[in-house]
């Protein structure tokens, strides 16, 4: 039986579960478990104590806090009260957080010890995150709220702040019709019933996390483990622990597995597992689905389309290399640089349009009319759509390197490099070169135990590739630098100091 929701009921789920089910269980992370009832029951008090503080519906609700239930209950709140949710990493730095506080112009945020002394600097409100679960199961005569839950499918949900892995993080507005979109595209696309586990290892600081691993399970009737932080080492416990049904995950989490995995794993509950965040190289997907026994769905999307916009189908074929067919409910298309919609097997910039579409950045109109035009959310990708409608994403518009006039795709060489059998991760950048204007330069991390030299992966390159295409030089590191996501930021590797 799956739990259905409207775009202005999103934050009934709770509730709607707690009637139909009260003793089901619904959310839970480490030793903790928290039923329906119970959770409904906090999502209820917390909420309360919103309103008790002072925060009007409309007024942004910030929480700042590791993975752990307290984020999803917190969420729910919020949205019952008919306020947003930014949630912020707490790995940033105190200026880093204040920056997204003030910018999102949040009222309270809930948190730990740290979290007060924030809210204490900015002058606002501060939960403490210790009483949120505190005696959180119902009692007699609290079987629904006094009032139903405020939010209206207009009102912005969430406020999701973008990597800034190019500059200062946007905040992104999603309102409830977005949400409402997403969760129920990926409901259709993934089949989701009250049978379905989903093993969260992504942050909670993302909309990857927040939609594709929380709120779409909890809208189909299943419910959400909360993992801790990723590590090799436990994850494949949890699995056993915990028998999900699905979890996503980066392609740098598949690799490490890949390479550090040593005992054999019972990955018979899991139906599925999704890739995003980053292109996944296609011979590490076909090597994983054969290794686990799982099948690897890789996909695409930006936190301005609520997450994902393509998919590989889970029952269907797949095919490795891309990043699957359009979500119900979502058109995708490739265009030229003077806007014409491209045939098949030509490439062009990505673009995506449908109710999961963002309203916009906020407090940034011009940023925003840059990528929303025509009805169209400009993703700066470029890609390449089948004669089937799989999308192949080729690179961004922005790493092209340009070398003595030959246009040259970063992760056309990233994907030769991957195909070495002592490389874990590949990133390759433009250079500036006096004579010919860029090279390729690429950036290599060795999996454990095992060693590579330069010459070595030039000569590998140059088996492949165009001679124009063989990295200028190749740099071996111990690791490539990432964001707060496990993504390759390639920014760093453009500073001086990795020259």
């Amino acid at each position: 039986m799956t739990t259905t929701a409207t775009a202005d009921s999103l934050a009934r789920i709770p509730f709607l579960r707690e009637e139909r089910d009260p003793g089901g269980r619904c959310l839970g992370d480490g030793e903790r478990t928290l039923d329906n009832a119970a959770f409904a029951a906090a999502v209820r008090r917390l909420a309360g104590r919103l309103a008790e503080l002072g925060i009007s519906p409309g007024d942004n609700v910030a929480v700042m806090l590791p993975n752990c239930a307290e984020i999803v209950t917190t969420m729910f709140a919020a949205w019952h009260h008919g306020s947003a949710l930014t949630p912020v990493n707490p790995a940033l730095t105190d200026d880093e957080a204040l920056y997204q506080l003030e910018d999102s112009a949040s009222a309270v945020l809930v948190g730990e010890e740290r979290a007060r002394a924030l809210a204490e600097q900015l002058e606002i409100a501060w939960v403490d995150v210790s009483s949120i679960h505190a005696g959180s199961h119902a009692g007699p005569g609290s079987h629904l709220p006094e009032s139903p839950p405020l939010a209206q499918p207009d009102d912005f949900a969430l406020v999701i702040y973008t990597s800034g892995t190019t500059g200062r993080p946007k905040g992104v507005l999603l309102d409830h019709a977005n949400i409402s979109a997403m969760s129920s595209s990926l409901v259709e696309h993934f089949q989701l019933t009250a049978d379905d586990t989903s093993l969260l290892v992504l942050p909670l600081f993302h909309a990857n996390g927040l939609i594709a691993s929380v709120v779409s399970v909890l809208r189909a009737g299943g419910d959400v483990v909360v993992a801790p932080r990723f590590s090799p080492s436990t994850f494949w416990d949890l699995v056993e622990a915990h028998r999900p049904t699905y979890f996503s995950a980066v392609p740098t989490m598949y690799a490490v597995l890949d390479a550090t995995t040593e005992r054999e794993v019972d990955t018979s509950s899991l139906r599925f597992v999704i890739c995003g965040a980053a292109p996944m190289p296609a011979e590490l997907i076909t090597r994983f689905e054969q290794r686990f026994g799982i099948a690897v769905v890789e996909g695409y999307g930006l936190s301005e389309g609520s997450v994902a916009s393509t998919i590989n189908p889970v029952t269907g074929p797949r095919k490795p290399g891309t990043v699957g067919i359009a979500l119900p409910g979502q058109e995708v298309a490739v265009i030229s640089t003077t806007g014409e919609h491209l045939p098949t097997g030509l490439r062009g910039e990505v673009v995506i349009r449908g109710a999961n579409v963002m309203r916009g950045y906020l407090g940034r109109p011009e940023e925003t009319t840059k990528v929303l035009r025509n009805g169209w959310l400009h993703t700066g990708d470029v890609g390449t759509i089948d004669e089937d409608g799989y999308l192949r994403i080729v690179d961004r518009i922005k790493e092209l390197i340009i070398r003595g006039g030959e246009n040259i795709y970063p992760k056309e060489i990233e994907e030769c490099l991957y195909g070495h059998p002592a490389v874990l991760e590949a990133a390759v950048v433009g250079q500036p070169d006096p004579v010919l204007g860029e090279v390729p330069v690429a950036y290599v991390a060795a999996k454990p135990g095992l060693a590579v030299s330069e010459d070595e992966l030039r000569a590998h390159c140059a088996a492949s590739l165009a001679r124009y295409k063989v990295p200028e030089a190749v740099h071996v590191l111990a690791e490539l630098p990432k964001n707060s996501v496990g993504k390759l930021v390639k920014a760093r590797l453009r500073e001086p100091a990795n020259d």
